[in-house]
């Protein structure tokens, strides 16, 4: 079970490391707390506490998308709109 676990925390941290590069602040800042994230649990040995940890690391990845995609549709709608014009 432990190793199962382990493959999922990597991918995991792999999957937000990735979605880090976009970051608004930039990518050297959300890699620092990232890892201080990660360090911080590092001992933990209750898989369903694991799979807590889990589940918050998702819902933030999510978060983060919806970040980028509200970023990129503000991007388009100030490119194809008039400030002045409403839609």
């Amino acid at each position: 079970m432990a190793n199962s676990l382990r493959g999922e925390v990597k991918k995991l941290y792999k999957n937000l490391l990735y979605l880090g590069r976009e970051y608004p602040k930039g990518a050297d800042y959300f890699r620092s707390r990232l890892k201080a994230a990660f360090l911080k649990n590092k001992d933990e040995t209750d898989p369903e506490k694991i799979k807590q940890l889990i589940a918050r690391g998702e819902f933030v990845i999510k978060e983060l998308e919806a970040l980028y995609f509200l970023r990129k549709y503000r991007a388009m709608k100030q490119r194809y709109y008039d400030n002045n014009e409403k839609p």
